[in-house]
């Protein structure tokens, strides 16, 4: 069976897209061509188990244009449920690719989110990997919601600087919420929730090396590294997860005729 980005597979009630790395990149593309305008969840255990209690979360990634695999657990449930060339999407290889891309067709960055500095940082990373792509913009928010005044500068800023992608660095479900509440207003053809690969491609926080991140052990590779702020939610989630797939296998939800999101955003 041939990748279809548009096929999802049900995990928990969530649908992450049946797709590996090239075949999104090629979704994106197909976006920025037709000037469609479309929202990227990047998902793994951890936001499958935060829809479980919160419904517009999971709302938002299913109404999403691509909801990729991000962990390995999500490519072995799509395995699981038929799909057998589905492969990891992860969040920094997504960024690689889709920038690589950008440097062959002239594309237009923006760069929402991170900490202080850490956009720049990414934006300067990537313009060295892909000189032909154009940064045109970064702007890293307050850690509160913004006013209704903040809002609208953020959308004149970006449609100012025409981006075709979006880069969103925000924590998850905040991203996807943004991303939701925000899609309807911006031009640009793809916002993409990157989340901690801001940190991750600047060298913030240490990536797991290749040989883990296939394993499907990167959780405890990120859990040494980072304790305190990651223990809650490996010790909690991972096990929890495993007990829900007990009860509902997943399944593969084949494409209606549209995209799952507006790409007019009405």
């Amino acid at each position: 069976m041939a990748l279809n980005p548009h096929r999802r597979v049900d995990i928990l009630g969530v649908h992450v897209s049946t797709l590996d790395l090239p075949t999104a990149v090629e979704e994106i593309a197909r976006w920025v061509e037709h000037r469609e305008r479309h929202y990227v969840c990047v998902r793994d255990t951890h936001g499958v188990m935060l829809a479980q209690k919160d419904e517009e979360f999971r709302l938002i990634q299913n109404r999403s244009g691509l909801t990729t695999p991000d962990g390995m657990p999500m490519v072995w449930c799509g395995r699981w449920a038929g799909e057998k060339q589905m492969a990891r999407v992860y969040g920094p290889d997504l960024i690689d690719a889709v920038s690589r891309r950008g440097d062959k067709d002239g594309w237009r960055f923006f760069y929402y989110g991170g900490t202080e500095g850490v956009a720049e940082l990414l934006a300067a990373e990537i313009e060295r990997r892909a000189p032909g792509a154009r940064n045109v913009g970064t702007y890293c928010p307050p850690f509160r919601p913004l006013t209704a005044a903040e809002r609208r500068e953020v959308i004149d800023m970006i449609n100012v600087a025409q981006p075709d992608i979006v880069w969103v660095g925000l924590s998850s479900p905040k991203q996807e919420y943004w991303m939701n509440d925000i899609r309807p207003e911006l031009n640009a053809a793809a916002l993409i929730g990157i989340g901690a690969a801001y940190d991750l491609l600047t060298g913030q926080v240490r990536q797991a090396p290749r040989f883990i991140q296939r394993s499907g052990f990167e959780w405890l590779f990120r859990l040494t590294m980072e304790p305190k702020r990651l223990w809650r939610r490996y010790a909690l989630n991972l096990p929890s997860f495993a007990l829900k797939l007990l009860g509902s296998k997943p399944t593969l939800i084949e494409p209606l005729d549209e995209p799952a999101s507006n790409p007019t955003g009405d």
